[in-house]
């Protein structure tokens, strides 16, 4: 990775002074995601649990060799993402599509609840457990799996919802395709299965863990002695500051000692919770009953979860609106009338040029960047332990290009 360092308008700088990348641009703070992995560590060797990166929060490969030392495996949620997992990180691959796999160990879980039989043979190639989403799936597709060597096992639905406020996360809502409730459950595919799964949680804490596992013994308990590993999903904010990672820890070692199985956790925002920023410029400010700035990245398509979710992400050194003197919205240059970010206010005003710069950025934004209306994908940026920036990827015109006809 090249070195590079910080200009004052905001891009990235040589040591000749030369601009060699300018904003938008991620950059992931390595001290800030080894305090997170250091947090997993220990939980992983106090509960004795098995912790696997969720890559569909987080897929910067580049970075797998640190993760390494700490995680177990990945999990996936399909080919290319079991394949990323098998080829750069290594260890057990889980992987998850809307179609029916899942994987474990050295493994993959795969997930999904449609499935691509043309897929399935290469998928065998990097995977080691494979979590199908319906007894159909098993029926259709368990035999197959086991005759290659790989460990199957079944997502259920407990059907207990504890989220508020983003319903568009919420996999145990009524009429949720993700999982087997207990009424479609297949009692006659126990003998087939090694393992259970479910993810039920968002952004939460262990108190919502808690009250999904009492649901998850009282529907499928009877069941749970005859598995070899059970899979607890993510969702779990185990590296937030508030986090109660001692009942996390009750909760995985009772499991444990209770139906003597191997259990598993797969987080992607606790792995890279507050270690990742999103840095922008103000390109101009229009006014329309209030200041408008509109920045040089996108909430349509370097953070879709502000729209999607939706959510007002942190901005360093900026207040509530009207909490501090000067209040602007931010919005993209998009063609989108909504792409607006938020209302911000600062104690000085900004001016074309400013950076910006949105905190608690290293997930769901890298692996869920687009190029609509033509705009540029954010450039790529490591920042060590001394503080020194290195880009590790910038993106052009062929990367929009590649992906049209």
């Amino acid at each position: 990775m090249d070195r590079i360092s910080q200009s004052s308008a905001g891009g990235l700088m040589s040591s000749m002074g030369k601009e060699v990348v300018s904003t938008p641009y991620f950059v992931v703070d390595e001290r800030r995601l080894l305090h997170n992995l250091e947090i997993l560590k220990q939980v992983a060797e106090e509960s004795g649990c098995k912790i696997l990166l969720a890559q569909k929060a987080f897929s910067m490969f580049s970075v797998y060799p640190l993760l390494r030392k700490y995680l177990c495996g990945t999990t996936a949620s399909g080919l290319y993402e079991a394949r990323l997992g098998k080829e750069e990180f290594g260890g057990e691959t889980h992987v998850y599509i809307p179609y029916s796999l899942s994987i474990h160990g050295f493994c993959a879980h795969v997930f999904s609840p449609a499935y691509r039989a043309e897929e399935f043979d290469e998928l065998l190639q990097y995977v080691d457990d494979l979590v199908f989403n319906s007894p159909a799936q098993v029926r259709k597709y368990g035999i197959r799996a086991k005759n290659a060597g790989k460990s199957i096992g079944l997502r259920v639905n407990p059907e207990c919802s504890t989220q508020e406020g983003h319903a568009i996360y919420d996999p145990c809502a009524p009429g949720s395709r993700l999982g087997t409730t207990l009424e479609a459950f297949e009692e006659e595919l126990v003998p087939l299965l090694d393992g259970i799964h479910m993810h039920t949680l968002c952004e939460q804490n262990s108190d919502d863990l808690e009250k999904t596992v009492e649901a998850l013994e009282d529907k499928f308990g009877k069941w749970l002695p005859q598995m070899k590993w059970l899979n607890l999903g993510g969702g779990h904010h185990i590296t937030r500051a508030d986090y109660d990672r001692e009942r996390l820890v009750r909760i995985i070692r009772r499991l444990r000692e209770k139906y003597q199985l191997e259990v598993y956790l797969e987080p992607g925002e606790a792995v890279v919770l507050n270690a990742g920023d999103l840095v922008a410029s103000v390109m101009e400010i229009v006014h329309n009953n209030m200041e408008i700035a509109i920045l040089d990245t996108s909430a349509a398509c370097h953070m879709p979860d502000v729209l999607e979710m939706p959510y007002r992400p942190p901005v360093q050194k900026s207040g509530n609106p009207g909490e501090k003197q000067y209040t602007y919205r931010f919005a993209g240059p998009t063609c989108l009338a909504g792409d607006v970010i938020g209302d911000y206010s600062f104690e000085k005003p900004l001016t074309e040029g400013s950076r910006v710069v949105f905190e608690d950025m290293a997930l769901y934004t890298m692996v869920k960047t687009n190029t609509f209306n033509g705009m540029a994908l954010p450039s790529i940026v490591f920042r060590d332990q001394e503080g020194e920036e290195h880009l590790v990827r910038t993106f052009s015109y062929e990367d929009f290009k590649n992906r049209l006809s």
